[in-house]
């Protein structure tokens, strides 16, 4: 009975499984070595952040299942945010103040990449969103690249059945 008590439910089960996947994906060194994604504590942010939002965006309006585990999945990934701080050293008192720009830079993010993908098949706006958060602060010409491995990891996304999502089954595209 107690197991039944303090067993997760599926959705916080299947939405810790796609954070890990995302955190799987977001290592790949095709990204880094590939894509030229920097590979510093702000280049990380956002490619694991660019990873959450296409899951959440998979999963969104899909259904009462669906937004569990969008929540679940935002949940997880809110948590090790916060436990990256704290491993870096950032204090008890600087923690809440820290999660709340990275929560207000997440946020925007979104707002972004809403506007960004609406505007598809043009990429302009998808690449420049890419070479100002991504790659902020890097001379690169490799924002084209990594918006064509959005555009292919959001239709791979898309093509998944729901139900596997739901149940924290995704496979990503390699990088």
């Amino acid at each position: 009975m107690l197991n039944r008590l303090f067993k997760p439910r599926p959705a916080q089960t299947a939405g810790r499984a796609l954070y890990a996947s995302t955190v799987t994906q977001a290592r790949s060194p095709g990204l880094y070595a590939g894509l030229g994604v920097p590979d510093t504590a702000e280049g990380r942010f956002e490619i694991y952040s660019l990873h959450v939002y296409l899951l959440l965006e998979r999963l969104k309006e899909q259904g009462e299942q669906a937004g569990e585990v969008a929540q679940a999945l935002f949940d997880a990934y809110i948590a090790a945010l916060d436990d990256a701080l704290r491993e870096l050293g950032v204090g008890d008192l600087t923690v809440g103040k820290r999660m709340r720009k990275l929560g207000e830079a997440f946020y925007g993010r979104i707002q972004s990449y809403e506007k960004a993908l609406a505007a598809l098949p043009d990429a302009g706006l998808l690449e420049a969103l890419l070479a100002r958060t991504v790659y902020a602060g890097v001379e690169t010409d490799q924002a084209a690249a990594l918006a064509a491995y959005v555009v292919a990891q959001r239709g791979a996304l898309a093509a998944r059945p729901l139900e596997q999502v739901c149940a924290g089954d995704v496979a990503w595209r390699p990088a």
